[in-house]
């Protein structure tokens, strides 16, 4: 019956200020705002595909979560640090070890860099890997990946 993840919601401390990361730093596109219920939803990806919904609340009500954007294998490898850069964006991995370089969950596979919103909300470029799973891996650099033999 499920075929996929429609929606999630978060809350932020500023509105505007959120509406304005999710549209013009991350370039989604906005598809609802309400004044009076201080809500905004955007579509991620192609309209009516998936949705993420922005709540104003007190900083003090607000607890950090952490959500992934899908991407293309070569936008997170060759494109994403630059993008968060050129942002004022600080990415790091999932090790959080310093190395600010995408990583590879081997149980997926899949190829991710973590960087926070203006909330602090953990959010992740990730791609999905050809080759099969290798999850004795464990979470390994990209070129540990290469040279496992995929």
């Amino acid at each position: 019956m499920i075929k996929g993840l429609f929606e999630t919601h978060i809350y932020v401390a500023d509105l505007e200020r959120s509406i304005d990361f999710y549209s013009n730093v991350l370039g989604l596109t906005q598809c609802h705002y309400d004044e009076e219920r201080r809500i905004a939803f955007f579509w991620i990806g192609k309209p009516q595909e998936a949705m993420l919904g922005i709540w104003e609340k007190p900083k003090s009500e607000i607890d950090i979560r952490h959500f992934a954007f899908r991407c293309d294998v070569d936008d997170v490898l060759h494109k994403s640090i630059r993008f968060l850069d050129a942002h004022g964006l600080k990415p790091y991995n999932f090790l959080k070890s310093g190395d600010r370089e995408p990583m590879v969950f081997a149980w997926m596979p899949a190829l991710a860099i973590y960087f926070n919103d203006p909330d602090g909300h953990a959010l992740e470029f990730i791609a999905i890997l050809d080759g099969e799973a290798k999850p004795d891996l464990g979470v390994i650099s990209y070129q540990d990946w290469l040279n496992s033999g995929i």
